[in-house]
C-alpha cells in the first residue's frame, strides 16, 4: 500500500509572506483567524508552499488579475479596496495560481462547491513556512490556511517478478477453468479460486470460492468501456500488451506530448491521463525505482481477457469475443523515488471527476490512528480529527462523489475506493474509513486475514490482497519461492519483471478487486441500461458480500519478514477471533453483486441536452435505450430556432445551437418507445463536447 507518512498533527504547506510582514499593519492583533490549524509542522510539509482559502471577494479580484492556471505573479496595480491590496502587497512578486486549473465543462460545480476559492502561494524557501503560514492566517480575506505535504509510499520494491522459469512452468499446467485462453489464470486463486493450488501433504491454505466470484459473474458481463476507472498510482505501462486496448483514450487529444490543450480541459496532451508530477500528458513508469504499482494495479481491474496472453482480470472484456472491458484512466500521482504532493493528488481527484471516471482507485492513505506507535507513527484517530486537518483534501473527494457520473447514466456521483492500510492495526485508515468512501481490508485465499491488514473500525469490505508470510512454504514452480503462490500475480513494466508479470501483496492489491468488482458491477448495469446513485450502488456491493465471520476462530500461523529472513523467520500466531465482525461487510462477491443488480436500479432516461450558443453537443441515443444498438431514433424539437438534430455517420445524434437562446421542449422516439426531453441553448453552456 502507498502511504503518506505525517504527523498527525500537521497541516503542511509553506507561506510566501516576508519576515518583515510580522510588523506590517496589515497583520493585526484583533483581526480574525482563519479556519486552520497550524501548531505543528511535520517533516513532510513542502517548504516556500502554501493553500490558502481566500474570501470569495479577493477570489474574485484574483480572478480579474487572471491569476488561474499560469502560475503568474499578480500584478502590480492596486485593486483601490484596502484589504485586498494588503494581500496583494503581501504576495507581490510570488507566484500565486488556483489550484483547479479552469475547465469550462466543470467551473460551475465547482464554484458551487467552493473550490475556486483555493489558492497555491510559493515564494522564497528561506521564509519559514509555519511562520508565513500563521501571518496569513490573521488576515480576514484568508478563511483557510493548510501545508502543503509530500505523498510517501510503502510499495518500493515489494513486487516479485514472475521469472521466465516461473512462467514456463505454470503455462504447461493444465488449465482447470474452461472458458479463457489466459495462460495464467489458472494461477489466479484471487479470481477463480478452485482450491488446487494446495501443496500435496501440506496445510489447506487454499478454498475452493475464496475470491471475488469472477466465474459466474463473466456469465452476464465482461466489463463495458463506458465505465471508466481512475487510478491514482504510479503511472500505468499503456503500452503493456495485457493493457493496452483498455486504456482509456480522451478523443479531444490527438497525442500525449501534444503542447496544447486541444479539449480545453486544463491540461495539455491528457491522451490516457496525466502525469500530475511532471506537469505533462506524458505518463511515466520507466524510473529505475518505479515499482511498477500503477501497472498492476491496472491489471487487477482490466487486463485483457480471452486474448491468449498473460492474466485475466476482473472487468477486462473478451477478446476473442470482440467484447471490450473497463477502461483505466492513468492519474499519476507517483514517480519513481520522488512523489507527489497534496496539491497533485487533489488535482488528479478532480480531473478523474470531469473526465469521465466514476471510481476513484487509490492504493494509499494515512497511517491508521490504531496503529502499534513502537513501529509506526499513528495518524488521524476518528472523523473529527480527519477533518480538522484535511479540509482540501475532503472537499476534492467530496466533490468526486458528488459530480462524477451523471444524472441521466449508469451511476449519479462516484465511488471512491482506498486501501484500509497494512499495519496490523484494528481500525482502518483515512481517507478511506471516512463515511462516503470505501475502506478495504485483504484476506488470504482461506478466507482468513491477511497477517497485516487492518481492520475494524471505518473498514468497509474485504478483498483479496495476498499473504506470502502465510504461505512462504508455497512455491512448487521452477524459481518460484517465499510464498508468491499466495499473493496476486497481475502486470508489471518490463524493467521491473522481464515476462511483464509479477506478484504483489497488501491492502493496495485487494483495493483494485473492489474497483474491478464495483466496475463490472456498473458495466453490467449499463448493459441493462439500469441507473443507479452512487451511494445505493455501494450499498448494493456491501449486502451482496460473502459473510466470513465463521472462519474467524482458532489460530493463524504464519512467518513474519519472510520476505527479508527467509525460512529462518520465526513462527508468528495471529488470534482469529480478533478479526469476528471486524472485515467489514465481509469478501467482495462480483456474481452476487450482479445478482442484486437485476431486481433494483431505474431505467435510464434520455438526458436534456445544454449547448453552448454557436456550438453542438454529440449524444449516443443507445446508451439509454435498453437494445439501443439495434435502434432508429427520431427526434422532433418543438422550437427549431433553437436547436436542430442531425445524425452523424455512426448514427449519434447531434445538437446544434440555432439562432435564439433559450429552451425548448423536444421529443426522441425508437421502436415504439418515447421520452420527453428539453434542450437549453444558452451563452456558457458546457462546451462542444460528448455526453
Amino acid at each position: 500500500m502507498i502511504i503518506r507518512y505525517l504527523n498527525v498533527f500537521f497541516v503542511s504547506l509553506a507561506a510566501v509572506l516576508a519576515l518583515s510582514c510580522a510588523d506590517d499593519p496589515c497583520l493585526r492583533d484583533n483581526a480574525p483567524v482563519a479556519d486552520t490549524n497550524l501548531e505543528y509542522v511535520s517533516s513532510d510539509v513542502v517548504s516556500g508552499q502554501l493553500f490558502v482559502r481566500f474570501e470569495p471577494h479577493v477570489a474574485q479580484i484574483l480572478e480579474e488579475a487572471c491569476i488561474t492556471r499560469s502560475g503568474k505573479s499578480i500584478p502590480a496595480q492596486r485593486s483601490g479596496i484596502l484589504s485586498v491590496d494588503e494581500i496583494l502587497d503581501l504576495v507581490d512578486g510570488y507566484q500565486i495560481e488556483r489550484v483547479f486549473p479552469v475547465d469550462k465543462r466543470s467551473e460551475s460545480n465547482l464554484r458551487m462547491e467552493g473550490l475556486h476559492l483555493w489558492y497555491i502561494v510559493r515564494f522564497g524557501e528561506e521564509h519559514p513556512v509555519q511562520e508565513v503560514a500563521q501571518n496569513l492566517s490573521r488576515l480576514g480575506e484568508v478563511s483557510r490556511v493548510e501545508y502543503n505535504r509530500t505523498l510517501k509510499k510503502a510499495a518500493e520494491g515489494k513486487a516479485r517478478p514472475l521469472t521466465k522459469g516461473a512462467l514456463n512452468a505454470m503455462i504447461t499446467r493444465k488449465q482447470s477453468f474452461v472458458g479463457f485462453d489466459d495462460p495464467l489464470l489458472n494461477n489466479q486463486w484471487n479470481l477463480v479460486n478452485t482450491g488446487d493450488l494446495n501443496v500435496p501433504g501440506g496445510d489447506v491454505k487454499f478454498i475452493a470460492g475464496a475470491d471475488v466470484g469472477c466465474e459466474d459473474a463473466w456469465k452476464k458481463s465482461m466489463g463495458e468501456p463506458s465505465i471508466i476507472v481512475a487510478v491514482l498510482d504510479e503511472g500505468i505501462f499503456v503500452e503493456h500488451p495485457d493493457l493496452k486496448d483498455n486504456i482509456w483514450v480522451n478523443e479531444g487529444e490527438p497525442d500525449w506530448h501534444s503542447k496544447e490543450d486541444n479539449d480545453g480541459n486544463g491540461y495539455k496532451g491528457d491522451r490516457h491521463g496525466y502525469n500530475f508530477i511532471n506537469d505533462s500528458g506524458v505518463i511515466s513508469v520507466d524510473n529505475v525505482y518505479d515499482s511498477g504499482h500503477g501497472t498492476h494495479v491496472a491489471g487487477v481491474i482490466t487486463a485483457v481477457n480471452n486474448n491468449g496472453l498473460g492474466i485475466s482480470s476482473i472487468a477486462g472484456g473478451d477478446a476473442a469475443a470482440g467484447i471490450p472491458g473497463v477502461k483505466v484512466m492513468s492519474c499519476q500521482i507517483f514517480s519513481g523515488a520522488y512523489a507527489g504532493t497534496l496539491l497533485e493528488e487533489v488535482r488528479a481527484i478532480k480531473y478523474a471527476a470531469d473526465n469521465g471516471a466514476v471510481i476513484l482507485q487509490c492504493s494509499w492513505g494515512y497511517i491508521s490512528g490504531a496503529a502499534n506507535p513502537f513501529e509506526w507513527t499513528p495518524q488521524y484517530a476518528d472523523d473529527e480529527e480527519y477533518e480538522m486537518y484535511n479540509v482540501l483534501e475532503k472537499n476534492a473527494l467530496e466533490y468526486f462523489v458528488n459530480y462524477a457520473g451523471s444524472p441521466s447514466g449508469v451511476v449519479d456521483g462516484g465511488i471512491a475506493v482506498f486501501a484500509g492500510g497494512n499495519e496490523s492495526a484494528a481500525a482502518a485508515s483515512y481517507p478511506g474509513a471516512y463515511p462516503g468512501f470505501v475502506a478495504v481490508a485483504a484476506v488470504a485465499a482461506d478466507y482468513t486475514p491477511a497477517v497485516y491488514t487492518n481492520y475494524g473500525t471505518g473498514t468497509t469490505i474485504s478483498a483479496p490482497g495476498g499473504d506470502q508470510d502465510y504461505y512462504y512454504e508455497y512455491g512448487n514452480y521452477d524459481e518460484m519461492t517465499i510464498g508468491e503462490a499466495g499473493c496476486i500475480l497481475s502486470c508489471l513494466p518490463y524493467h521491473v519483471s522481464e515476462t511483464g508479470y509479477g506478484y504483489m501483496e497488501g491492502t493496495s492489491m485487494a483495493c483494485p478487486h473492489v474497483s474491478g468488482v464495483l466496475a463490472l458491477g456498473l458495466s453490467y448495469a449499463a448493459q441493462q441500461r439500469k441507473h443507479f446513485k452512487a451511494e445505493d450502488f455501494v450499498e448494493l456491493m456491501n449486502r451482496s458480500a460473502v459473510d466470513i465471520d465463521s472462519y474467524m476462530t482458532g489460530e493463524k500461523l504464519y512467518k513474519r519478514y519472510i520476505f527479508d529472513l527467509g525460512g529462518s523467520s520465526p513462527f508468528m500466531q495471529l488470534d482469529l477471533s480478533n478479526f469476528k465482525g471486524k472485515m467489514g461487510y465481509g469478501l467482495v462477491n462480483a456474481s452476487r453483486l450482479l445478482e442484486e443488480i437485476d431486481g433494483s436500479g431505474t431505467a435510464m432516461t434520455f438526458p436534456n441536452i445544454y449547448i453552448n450558443s454557436g456550438s453542438k453537443v454529440v449524444v449516443d441515443p443507445a446508451i439509454y435505450f435498453a437494445g439501443g444498438e439495434n435502434m432508429e431514433f427520431t427526434v422532433t424539437i418543438e422550437d427549431t430556432s433553437v436547436a436542430t438534430c442531425t445524425k452523424d455517420d455512426k448514427g449519434r445524434l447531434v445538437f446544434e445551437a440555432g439562432e435564439n437562446t433559450a429552451q425548448t421542449k423536444a421529443v426522441i422516439k425508437a421502436s415504439g418507445v418515447s421520452q420527453d426531453f428539453v434542450i437549453t441553448v444558452r451563452k456558457n453552456a458546457h462546451t462542444d463536447s460528448w455526453l
